[in-house]
């Protein structure tokens, strides 16, 4: 072969390696929501608040090449996945340091920069389509950051931009940070809050009044399984209440004569977390369908707490079908123990306290009686804490209470350690000009520095000053800046 045609084949052979290679890249690109943004540790951990990172999800049954994509941060920073792959109903985690999750290894190291006052997050793929978005309209972020939680989509299927899909997570899956602190979040599997498609698992009964000394059986079962071929469970309880006795296999994987391998044994034989795993024998793999008990659990009640009387599924609790592991839905199971219902503290009503800033709530006692009342306020958070406990039927809250706001209290009877259902009642302070945060009765430039020092930190950080936030929305911003200059000048 002379050297011109020689060189002909080299070009014909470089251009159809670099076809080969275009086809490929574009064969490896995503649909829209087949991979999400599902999980975001935008506040780092109690550790640092460099602990940043970034769970995506993959709903496919096939492996995802996540090389070259990337996610645009409020339109004007880049993070590039330069190498990497999710495989089916699997998860890549993005960390900003190998850090951030000390005790797994990063699916990606990207130098993550999550603002907490919120960022917009659109995920595309190598080829530049868009494939997921996340608060892209931009503002406060939608969950997240109280005890440093991660912020968890509840349903992978439904929109990132749509607030009520996303929560602040409510349990672990044992990642620690950099220090060793358990991460609030669950990097690498299934959300605490998931509430998406997949089978539930539960215990039944799931609500039960037993008595220290009696015994408990537990039927753990499986809804609406699709394909489930294995499992393995964390079952955790609180070691000075129970004693795990025994577990025995179900008969829904083993159904029409198939092999399995149930295993059950307390971690490092210490009481406080029982594993639990099972798998069909076949290969190659195959599940079932369906809805069945998975195995049978018997504890023995051997004391009392009244904050840590439930059976939950631990963060490193998973379903796998033929292909690989996928979602599911966990559901704790609660246990009384020696008490009798409390009937609620009745005729509920708020008023202005005696002192100005201040609300007093008064109540008449159940038919029953109460040995003492929990006196509960909602967060701008959305949770309810208890703000004072008293023997007498009425309270009065003088904490950080703003003018013109619907304040909702809850009032809870206790008695003989049983704790009522909540009575609820919201109630409003007038006597005060909104904005007015430094108490002068009148809006002038205090005011105005006060909530400067503040401005954009969020319920929760320690910026954060509840005077200053005058919309009572968890974060201090224009709103409350409006309230100030609506108001400016004005005394009460």
């Amino acid at each position: 072969m002379n050297k011109r045609l020689q060189k002909q084949f080299v070009l014909m052979t470089l251009t159809l390696m670099a076809f080969q290679m275009m086809t490929f890249r574009v064969a490896s690109a995503s649909v829209s929501g087949e991979v999400v943004i599902n999980e975001i540790a935008w506040a780092g951990s109690n550790d640092s608040p460099s602990d940043e990172w970034i769970e995506l999800y993959n709903s496919t049954n096939q492996n995802v090449d996540l090389t070259g994509w990337y996610i645009e941060d409020d339109g004007n920073t880049i993070y590039e996945i330069e190498d990497g792959e999710v495989c089916a109903h699997c998860y890549f985690v993005i960390e900003k340091s190998d850090d951030a999750v000390s005790n797994r290894i990063a699916d990606a190291l990207v130098g993550l920069s999550l603002a907490n006052t919120g960022d917009s997050l659109i995920l595309y793929d190598a080829n530049g389509e868009l494939i997921d978005a996340v608060n892209s309209l931009g503002g406060p972020w939608f969950a997240g950051n109280t005890d440093k939680a991660s912020m968890e989509r509840a349903d992978p299927s439904q929109s990132g931009d749509d607030p009520a899909n996303w929560m602040s997570a409510i349990s672990g899956n044992g990642s620690i940070s950099r220090e060793g602190s358990e991460i609030l979040g669950t990097p690498g599997s299934v959300n605490s809050n998931y509430a998406g498609a997949g089978a539930s698992v539960s215990f039944a009964p799931d609500d039960v009044v037993v008595d220290v000394g009696d015994s408990i059986v537990f039927s753990v079962k499986i809804d609406e399984a699709d394909d489930l071929y294995a499992y393995g469970f964390d079952i955790n309880y609180d070691p000075s209440v129970f004693s795990f006795v025994s577990a025995n296999e179900g008969d829904f994987l083993i159904w029409n004569g198939f092999n399995t391998a149930f295993n059950a044994g307390l971690e490092n034989g210490e009481e406080g977390n029982l594993i639990v795993a099972n798998a069909r024998l076949l290969s190659p793999a195959l599940g079932i369908d369906g809805s069945g008990e998975l195995f049978e659990l018997t504890f023995e009640v051997i004391g009392e707490n009244q904050n840590k009387n439930q059976i939950t599924f631990g963060g490193k609790s998973y379903l796998a079908d033929s292909i690989g592991d996928v979602p599911g839905k966990f559901k704790a199971a609660n246990v009384l123990i020696g008490h009798q219902p409390v009937n609620n503290a009745e005729d509920l009503e708020v008023s202005h306290g005696e002192n100005r800033y201040s609300l007093k709530l008064n109540w008449a006692p159940p038919v029953d009686g109460a040995d003492s009342y929990l006196v509960k306020k909602q967060l701008p958070d959305g949770t309810f804490v208890t703000i004072g406990e008293t023997t007498y039927p009425f309270f009065e809250d003088g904490e950080s209470l703003v003018p013109g706001i619907d304040y909702n209290y809850q009032i809870v009877a206790v008695k003989s350690g049983s704790h009522s259902a909540a009575a609820e009642i919201t109630g409003r302070e007038e006597r005060g000009i909104p904005g007015d945060n430094d108490r002068s009765d009148r809006i002038d430039g205090k005011d105005i520095e006060n909530l400067a020092r503040s401005y954009g930190s969020k319920f929760g950080e320690e910026e954060y000053n509840s005077l200053t936030d005058s919309n009572y929305d968890g974060i201090i911003d224009g709103s409350d800046l409006i309230d100030i200059g609506a108001n400016f000048g004005l005394t009460f």
